[in-house]
């Protein structure tokens, strides 16, 4: 069954990244996809230099507008916000409506390898952990769920018997379920994903082969994925599974790129994603 579901993120002018990555595959998986753009932005942040328009205006006054119309969403998904009054506007939305079991999902973008994004102050790590308190489930990479925590860094990661402790700290902060992306074991090879599922009272820790190859917008790609698989009746960590399985493939199809800051020609693969499975 569709679902209506709002995206509340950045619109890129040059690049695969967030609205531009997350729009084309949950309307193949057959969702309502509306959008709501945090900021106009010229190209993805790994090029240095980047003109950021931020559309704070715009939001309040189209949030006001669908109210009078009427407008209702099955499903939030939060991205990049650009400051506080942005991130007071969209808590106040999600109280708001949380009578009518609006599904809420946030990822706190922020950073990766142990570095904030270029052009993210430390004063979004406030903001973010503001944000995610009244999410169902929040997707943090592990070097956000590191800084929301106020834990310790290491390029090495994580020994395997505090990844539980990492989680239930992003816990504390208010999701109900966690999903830590990008988790490197220490003193191993080992890679996973991991997390908490509220709804079963489980932990989950899924493995994959780490491939050594970056490309912007892939954290958009696993959302929307998630996302799409959890809307379509798949269970978080099956929906979880098929995020993982859709990143690799697409990365692998695409390693080569030579200009791989543009991100990856997701429209070109676009069948492939909605057809991947719990089973792959």
């Amino acid at each position: 069954m569709s679902k209506n579901i709002l995206l509340i993120n950045d619109m890129p002018g040059y690049g695969k990244v967030a609205l531009g990555a997350m729009i084309p595959i949950l309307s193949a998986m057959g969702h309502y996809i509306h959008n709501l753009p945090t900021a106009l932005v010229s190209n993805t942040l790994n090029y240095g230099k980047f003109e950021i328009l931020d559309t704070t205006d715009y939001m309040r006054n189209s949030l006001k507008i669908w109210g009078e119309l009427g407008f209702s969403f099955d499903c939030l998904c939060t991205g990049f916000l650009v400051s506080s009054e942005q991130v007071d506007m969209i808590t106040e939305f999600i109280l708001n409506n949380r009578k009518n079991n609006i599904l809420v999902i946030s990822d706190p973008i922020m950073g990766d390898d142990g570095k904030l994004y270029n052009g993210v102050s430390e004063s979004r790590i406030d903001l973010m952990r503001k944000l995610i308190k009244n999410a169902d489930i929040t997707i943090p990479n592990v070097t956000e769920a590191i800084f929301l925590t106020e834990s310790n860094y290491e390029s090495s990661g994580i020994y395997e018997n505090e990844i539980n402790v990492l989680i239930d700290k992003v816990r504390k902060l208010g999701p109900k379920s966690v999903v830590i992306t990008s988790v490197p074991v220490k003193n191993t090879d080992r890679h996973m994903v991991c997390g908490y599922n509220h709804m079963e009272n489980r932990y989950f820790y899924l493995p994959y082969e780490h491939i050594p190859v970056t490309f912007p917008g892939t954290g958009d790609i696993f959302s929307a994925v998630m996302t799409g698989k959890l809307l379509n009746g798949h269970s978080l960590e099956e929906s979880v599974k098929m995020a993982m399985t859709a990143v690799r493939f697409l990365i692998e199809q695409n390693k080569n790129n030579q200009d791989k800051f543009k991100g990856i020609l997701i429209e070109r693969f676009i069948t492939e994603i909605e057809n991947i499975s719990s089973v792959d």
